[in-house]
């Protein structure tokens, strides 16, 4: 049998601890088999050599449109308020579509280096911005085909109804291209509006939601119930994320649980977003400061459907970053204090299954007829490979390669 490249010796992610290294032949940009020795030949052979190989990394939440911004931010000044979103809202008058694309561009390279093969990008619009941050962002998506599948979700970061012409460019977005559509009921004057008003778009232009929600130091409200609530409702259970949720981690177990109830019968998938959470909460906070992540490890065993994700990548709100999911996952691990290898599974799941199930992306993954959609890391295993913040070697999209990255090799004396 032939092939057009045969990958051997991997091990799976979901593979048993003591199963053998399989081969992996595609045909077609799709996996066409999946077995241990392999017979055929291929015109690119890749040998694995026992490493992990890994569905693509799927990055469910990021702002491409306002990446590599923090050197044009005024300094910080005072911990609380962090003041993040005034620092960024006031340099927005000065993004051009140019400008926005050639950030954005360098950020999602970033990505791709790291294994990213799916993604979804927040992208602002409002009158300050107008639809710049769109335009930028929406020239890659074609662009960069050959190595990511991306689709934009339009937001209102700054408000919607008492932000005149907002939602106009919104339904501007909609009609252009935008797949999902947003929301940040904080920034707006009644947010259980937004969230009606969001809802309602997303019915008309039968999309998905993805909503910025319920950060903060304080569970005694929570936009998070409405959602639940209108999901329910319209039947848009599966169809509807929302991130950030650091209210949640301030709750007490038994409260906890009952949110993780709601989210799991109502099909609200949730994204932590650690750096920036980590980076953002507890600033009011001199000693005993709270992290404000929410622990989706215990959220998963509930029922419910998490990813983990990076969010901002060197702005205001984010002022590190690389795009690589993995240490992102590290980083949220250490925070949630989940070190076991079940738990390491789901985490990493968070990064790859779960985050495609948020996606509605039904063909992912490594079977048999899938997109060979594909990345191999530098460990034997998953647990591995988010203890060790491994690096990825090699990433394919459709059975391309998109990335090579050589192992670390050492130089002994002599």
């Amino acid at each position: 049998m032939t092939f057009d490249l045969i990958v051997r010796n991997a091990r799976l992610a979901d593979a048993d601890a003591e199963a053998p290294p399989v081969d992996l032949g595609i045909r077609d940009g799709r996996f066409a088999a999946i077995q241990p020795g392999l017979a055929g030949s291929a015109r690119e052979t890749l040998d694995a050599g026992g490493r992990l190989v890994s569905p693509g990394f799927v990055e469910t939440h990021i702002h491409l449109d306002k990446a590599c911004t923090i050197d044009r931010c005024e300094c910080e000044t005072t911990r609380f308020p962090h003041g993040a979103m005034a620092r960024v809202s006031s340099i927005k008058h000065t993004f051009t579509v140019e400008d926005v694309h050639e950030r954005a561009r360098r950020t999602l390279e970033k990505c791709i280096a790291h294994g990213c093969t799916l993604m979804r990008t927040h992208v602002e619009v409002d009158p300050k911005v107008g639809m710049r941050g769109f335009e930028g962002v929406k020239a890659l998506i074609k662009e960069y085909a050959w190595a990511v599948d991306m689709e934009i979700c339009v937001m209102p970061q700054e408000g919607m109804l008492n932000n005149p012409g907002t939602e106009e460019m919104m339904v501007r977005a909609l009609k252009d291209g935008a797949r999902v559509i947003g929301a940040a009921p904080t920034y707006d004057a009644d947010p259980a509006a937004q969230i009606r008003r969001v809802f309602e778009l997303a019915r008309e232009f039968d999309v998905d939601i993805d909503m910025h929600l319920d950060s903060g130091s304080s569970a005694s409200h929570l936009d998070t119930l409405l959602v639940c609530e209108l999901a329910q409702k319209y039947g848009w259970g599966g169809r509807v994320a929302i991130g950030h949720v650091s209210k949640i981690s301030t709750m007490p177990v038994a409260d906890f649980d009952k949110i993780a109830q709601l989210l799991r019968d109502s099909g609200v998938a949730l994204t932590v977003l650690p750096s920036t959470d980590l980076y953002l909460s507890g600033r009011d906070q001199e000693f005993n400061v709270r992290r404000g992540v929410v622990d989706a490890n215990r959220l998963v065993r509930l029922g419910v459907n998490c990813s983990v994700s990076s969010n901002n990548i060197l702005n205001a709100f984010t002022p590190m970053g690389d795009g690589q999911l993995i240490r992102q996952a590290n980083l949220y691990a250490n925070i949630v204090q989940r070190a076991m290898p079940d738990d390491l599974r789901d985490t990493w799941n968070m990064l790859t299954r779960g985050s495609a199930k948020l996606m509605r992306r039904a063909d992912y993954g490594i079977a048999t007829g899938n997109p060979a959609d594909f990345v191999l890391v530098d460990a034997p295993t998953v647990v591995d490979a988010l203890r060790e913040i491994a690096p990825t070697l090699a990433g394919y999209r459709k059975g391309r390669r998109t990335f090579t990255r050589n192992p670390v090799e050492l130089h002994r004396p002599g």
